[in-house]
């Protein structure tokens, strides 16, 4: 009976570790992406509004660059393909595709704000 407890106590201990385990790896596994949105002139902007839309979804989140241009998206699924773009004025960037294929977990794209907005 004593030895039946025993391994009632270690199965529980260990279904409770499991059960942690692949929440670690689903949080290490999330994708960044980052970058400054440019003039024409490749001069940074502040204050444009960059677009994120989750293409499985078709959610979208947006960032506001701030003084140096920056703007950043974390906490993305690599399962997911994004589109993003950003808009300043009467002006936008091109659209630019963030694929699930690409396996970085860090993804630079500078967007360049040059044609006016369709």
């Amino acid at each position: 009976m004593r030895h039946c407890a025993r391994w009632m106590l270690l199965l529980a201990l260990v279904a409770a570790f499991a059960g942690r385990v692949p929440a670690q790896d689903r949080d290490s596994q999330l994708r960044t992406v980052r970058g400054q949105v440019l003039s024409k002139d490749d001069n940074t902007i502040a204050g444009a509004v960059v677009y994120l839309k989750n293409q499985r979804t078709q959610t979208v989140r947006t960032y506001i660059s701030d003084r140096e241009g920056n703007y950043r998206f974390s906490g993305l699924d690599p399962n997911v393909d994004y589109e993003l773009h950003a808009e300043h004025q009467d002006q936008s960037s091109s659209k630019r595709t963030v694929s699930s294929f690409d396996s970085r977990k860090e993804i630079v794209i500078n967007l360049k704000v040059d044609k006016k907005k369709s």
